[in-house]
């Protein structure tokens, strides 16, 4: 209830990207997990020709950050918000319409442009809207993308069972009905002109060493958050023998996300600083692959009462990593556009997304590459221990900046 009570005392806009981001993670997460298989079983495409489209997909969003960023500013960030929800919304439709290479290419180009468009869009005009409560705002931003990710994949799952095509054209409707929502409710701002060229807004951030040095320091939360759709599923599979285990892991983070996140943010947002928070979570986060990696390579369960006790490390340590979020992410999205001017919040968002999207990208290729050497060499604990020190280095390094100096002593607008 009184997560409910904090939605109703925000603006109108803020309320609306709350469930935006929601509709957003549920129309993702019912079509893209499943995409593959889409492409190589009903299609028969050769698992190159799959890799290229996944991969022009993630390329087009990961790549042009800076632009949806940047457009934010000067366009306003509404205006960019809209047009990347119904670009997703063609691409989503295309995907279901097309079974040519060109035409799913397109799809594809389509749907990471309107990702690069919308998400640095909705976090700049998110902070912008809520003034002092950028904290709370962006804990209930991650309670409503969580649920998102629950929900999609679960809906995709059953619209599956009529076929892909289904999949894609629900997601391309709920696109649809969010491109409509927003243009009706999401009220316009004035664009405050930032001063200079789209060139110059870029060397200005990217000059900003603080900023890219925490951006850096940031690899470490989003590839461990990432664990929770590879490493984290296989290891309760693995612990289990049963495929149905990694949905034990999705439902119960999320129940966890829904009631504790406005608290804890609540509870540490007037206590400290918001560095050392960054770095508690990010060490949490790290520390959540200790127990997983000390049942690594265990036997394999027999019965359901093993199974169970297998499970209980996995599932603790995903517990550990969606409270190691909590704990950070908050804070991360607060405290980045207090790094510069507040006519370019979207580019620092924009350029944030870029910097850590292409270094997780990196990481995660490194936790595949231990997964698979940890499996021929008998050493199940690699991939664990991987991320245990990424999250530790990351805890670090965003420690070594606080104690430089480096970051903003509190975002603009806070209370302290």
């Amino acid at each position: 209830m009184r997560t409910w009570h904090e939605i109703r005392g925000f603006p109108l806009a803020i309320r609306l990207l709350l469930v935006n981001q929601l509709g957003v993670n549920t129309g993702f997460y019912l079509l893209i997990p499943y995409l593959a298989t889409h492409l190589g079983q009903d299609l028969g495409m050769s698992a190159a020709v799959v890799g290229i489209v996944l991969g022009v997909r993630n390329l087009s969003q990961q790549g042009l950050f800076i632009v949806g960023g940047s457009a934010a500013d000067r366009l306003g960030a509404r205006g960019v918000i809209i047009t990347g929800c119904a670009l997703r919304t063609v691409g989503f439709a295309l995907f279901a319409l097309g079974d040519g290479l060109p035409v799913l290419l397109a799809a594809s180009v389509l749907s990471g442009l309107a990702g690069a468009l919308f998400n640095p869009a909705v976090r700049a005009y998110l902070a912008q809207e809520a003034g002092e409560r950028k904290a709370e705002a962006f804990a209930l931003f991650n309670v409503f993308a969580t649920t998102g990710a629950l929900v999609g994949p679960l809906l995709g799952s059953a619209l599956l069972l009529v076929d892909f095509r289904a999949s894609a054209l629900t997601a391309a409707g709920i696109f649809a009905l969010l491109t409509v929502a927003q243009a009706l409710v999401l009220p316009a701002r004035e664009v405050t002109p930032t001063g200079g060229s789209v060139l110059a807004d870029w060397r200005e951030v990217l000059s900003n060493r603080a900023f890219l040095a925490f951006s850096l320091a940031m690899v470490g939360m989003f590839t461990m958050e990432n664990q929770l759709y590879l490493l984290l599923p296989d290891g309760a599979r693995r612990a289990t023998g049963w495929d149905g285990a990694a949905g034990i892991v999705f439902l119960v983070g999320t129940l966890t996300n829904l009631g504790l996140q406005l608290r804890v943010t609540r509870a540490l947002k007037d206590r400290g600083s918001r560095a050392a928070w960054i770095g508690a979570g990010l060490a949490l986060m790290g520390l959540a692959f200790l127990p997983p990696m000390a049942v690594a390579g265990a036997a394999e369960p027999g019965g359901a009462a093993r199974a169970a006790l297998g499970l209980l490390p996995v599932l603790g340590g995903a517990l550990l990593l969606y409270l190691g979020v909590m704990v950070a992410q908050p804070f991360v999205m607060e405290l980045i556009p207090a790094f510069g001017r507040p006519e370019l919040t979207g580019t620092y968002f924009g350029i944030f997304y870029v910097v850590s999207g292409i270094a997780a990208a990196v990481g995660n290729t490194v936790v595949g590459w231990a997964m698979d050497a940890g499996g021929r060499g008998g050493a199940a604990w690699l991939p664990w221990a991987c991320c245990l020190a990424l999250g530790l280095a990351s805890a670090g390094g965003v420690a070594w900046l606080h104690r430089l100096r480096a970051l903003p002593p509190r975002p603009v607008g806070a209370t302290r």
